[in-house]
């Protein structure tokens, strides 16, 4: 390992979902942060992030003193409880732990978002021909194990991501057949959340709620693959492939939801400066997402509908988005460093300073 990347120059990034945990050992690059190893671990195999960090220092010797991670539930001073994890994170007793000089929490999708403004032009793929608009706010939205939604704010030469937890808004059916999707799931769960429909499981509820509408007779090969696979994996793959109708039109609903979900973030963020798409089930999905769909859902906003034609949509292709940002606030806590303080109380400092 390179022995100039110590200290300093070196900082320790991670991207903590419910599912995977990624931590990475990060350098200074000309444009970004430059990794020098990469280690994904599976989170519920772990009894917390302080284990997985001791594995990954102890195989890549890292020895650097500044570390950020992204982690997919809402942060509060420097703590957080995963929504999809029982694990309690705190950057206090971590850098107690490992004796860093600095250990920076954020939500995930700040961390994504962080990373929008590095992106290189074929880790992203435009969804429509609406041009960018420098430095204007920016909206991200994920689905994965659970869904996220992130602002990225401008402030003269930085950017300031802000978190939310509008994945926990309530699902707003946009047809009648989503109406019925809504009853369904209101039937077995009460309160309807946009992350009931709009992340792996949700795409699974989608099928089960087709199923159970139309009685669904499913192929021999298809039960197996279900038992034995990711459901919403299986199931995003036989619709992609159409090999089995039902699929098909989950996946259809599935992307007509999602149009729709990032036209109202969109709308509710001013994100002229574009939606970027993120999480792990896009890069997977697509040539569905492609297909027109989503567009459709995403512009169908009534008399805003001109409005959201000029907002550029992307689908971030890098599957390490959310590490590549974590880095870059780590090296940014360097520069300016800020003590773990949240996204808003950093937006409230900044519209104070601002002439």
């Amino acid at each position: 390992m390179d022995e100039t990347c110590a200290d300093n120059t070196a900082v320790l990034a991670g991207d903590i979902g419910g599912t995977k945990a990624r931590i990475g050992w990060f350098r200074r690059g000309e444009d970004r942060p430059e990794p020098l190893a990469i280690q994904t671990y599976a989170s519920r195999e772990a009894e917390g992030i302080e284990e997985i960090l001791a594995d990954f220092i102890e195989r890549h010797r890292f020895s650097g003193q500044r570390a950020c991670f992204g982690i997919a539930g809402p942060v509060r001073n420097g703590a957080c409880r995963p929504t999809h994890l029982s694990w309690e994170v705190s950057a206090a007793r971590i850098r107690q732990r490992f004796g860093w000089k600095s250990v920076c929490l954020i939500n995930d999708l700040e961390a994504t978002a962080l990373a929008v403004p590095l992106l290189q032009d074929d880790e992203r793929r435009g969804l429509n021909s609406a041009s960018i608009q420098v430095r204007s706010t920016m909206g991200v939205i994920a689905p994965g194990t659970g869904l996220g939604q992130a602002i990225l704010v401008p402030d003269r030469d930085r950017w300031i991501p802000v978190s939310t937890e509008g994945g926990h808004a309530d699902f707003a059916p946009a047809n009648e057949e989503q109406v019925d999707l809504w009853r369904y799931l209101r039937s077995r769960h009460g309160h309807v959340s946009l992350e009931r429909v709009l992340s792996g499981a949700g795409l699974v509820n989608i099928y089960a709620w087709l199923k159970n509408l139309r009685a669904i007779s499913e192929p021999p090969w298809l039960v197996q693959a279900l038992l034995e696979n990711d459901p919403a994996g299986v199931i995003s793959c036989a619709a992609l492939e159409e090999r089995h109708e039902p699929c098909v039109r989950a996946l259809n609903a599935f992307v007509s939801i999602f149009g729709s979900a990032a036209g109202n973030l969109a709308l509710m963020a001013g994100a002229t400066g574009g939606i970027y798409l993120g999480g792990g089930i896009v890069p997977r999905i697509l040539p569905a997402l492609q297909q027109g769909l989503f567009m459709e859902a995403f512009f169908a906003k009534g008399r805003f509908k001109n409005y959201l034609e000029a907002i550029p949509v992307y689908a971030i292709l890098n599957d390490q988005a959310a590490l590549l940002g974590a880095a870059a606030c780590a090296f940014r806590d360097a520069e300016q460093p800020v003590s773990c303080e949240s996204a808003a109380e950093i937006f409230r400092d900044a519209a104070i300073r601002r002439p």
